[in-house]
């Protein structure tokens, strides 16, 4: 079974195209937090993305980018989502 990081990891690679990809699930770092999932895991994600797509694009289209592509996991319950853009 995929894990949410994975999940995030293949949509985001398919639809924006990644030189660089790394997700990794934070959501033990926020236990107790506002937003944080019953089971510890998928609720906290911190994505370092690389793009073509990102060429010549603002920072907040790039971030724009990202939020679009894992819209559906936001209304499943992404809380927060941590965006480096290399």
């Amino acid at each position: 079974m995929n894990t949410i990081a994975q999940q995030i990891h293949e949509r985001l690679a398919a639809q924006l195209q990644t030189t660089h990809l790394v997700v990794t699930d934070e959501s033990h770092l926020h236990a107790g937090h506002a937003g944080a999932s019953p089971s510890g895991l998928g609720s906290h994600m911190r994505v370092q993305i690389a793009s073509p797509l990102f060429t010549g694009v603002s920072r907040v289209q790039r971030h724009r980018l990202v939020y679009d592509s894992l819209q559906d996991f936001i209304d499943q319950g992404l809380h927060a989502l941590a965006i480096e853009v290399i």
